[in-house]
């Protein structure tokens, strides 16, 4: 069987303890494609705030802010993506949120490429702080870099756990 398993439920409970709950951030989708993500971990906190950045890829790993869509202004800010690779994208996302007058831009992913100039992008850049999984290992000099790794672990176990039991694991998953 294939399991499509999410980082939401972790990084849910993160947020949850970071964020006082997190019903008052704005989740933010780093691209139209990750609009659907961005609603999930929305629902899983109860918040509608929803904020998507709008860019255009002129050629690859190099991208351009044109707009943000939704009201970020003096809100702390989430963004959500699949994974960060050279953090260009984020880091101009973050820069161009607290253009729009965001308190705070803090971003989840769940896979942690991190190739290139990303340490250097994310540290020099607006972003407040970066978690990842832990899906992907980072050198001892990333940690504390603004970088925050939290373990999906235990998730995985579970998953893994229930397929072989054939116990329902979208009750794991129900919220996303």
């Amino acid at each position: 069987p294939v399991v499509n398993a999410s980082s939401i439920p972790t990084f849910q409970a993160d947020i949850w303890q970071r964020f006082d709950g997190g019903h008052d951030v704005v989740i933010v989708s780093p691209d139209t494609g990750g609009v659907a993500r961005s609603r999930a971990l929305g629902k899983a906190l109860n918040n509608e705030n929803l904020a998507i950045i709008d860019k255009r890829r002129p050629k690859e790993n190099i991208s351009e802010v044109m707009n943000i869509i939704g009201d970020v202004e003096g809100r702390d800010c989430i963004i959500f993506d699949d994974l960060v690779d050279t953090a260009g994208t984020l880091c101009k996302g973050a820069s161009a949120l607290k253009q729009q007058g965001a308190v705070s831009v803090h971003a989840y992913a769940t896979h942690a490429v991190l190739s290139g100039k990303a340490y250097d992008n994310i540290r020099e850049s607006d972003l407040d702080s970066l978690t990842v999984s832990d899906t992907i290992p980072l050198t001892n000099n990333a940690r504390g870099n603004k970088i925050r790794v939290v373990s999906i672990a235990s998730l995985l176990t579970e998953t893994v756990h229930r397929v072989a039991t054939g116990t329902s694991v979208s009750a794991l998953y129900d919220m996303v």
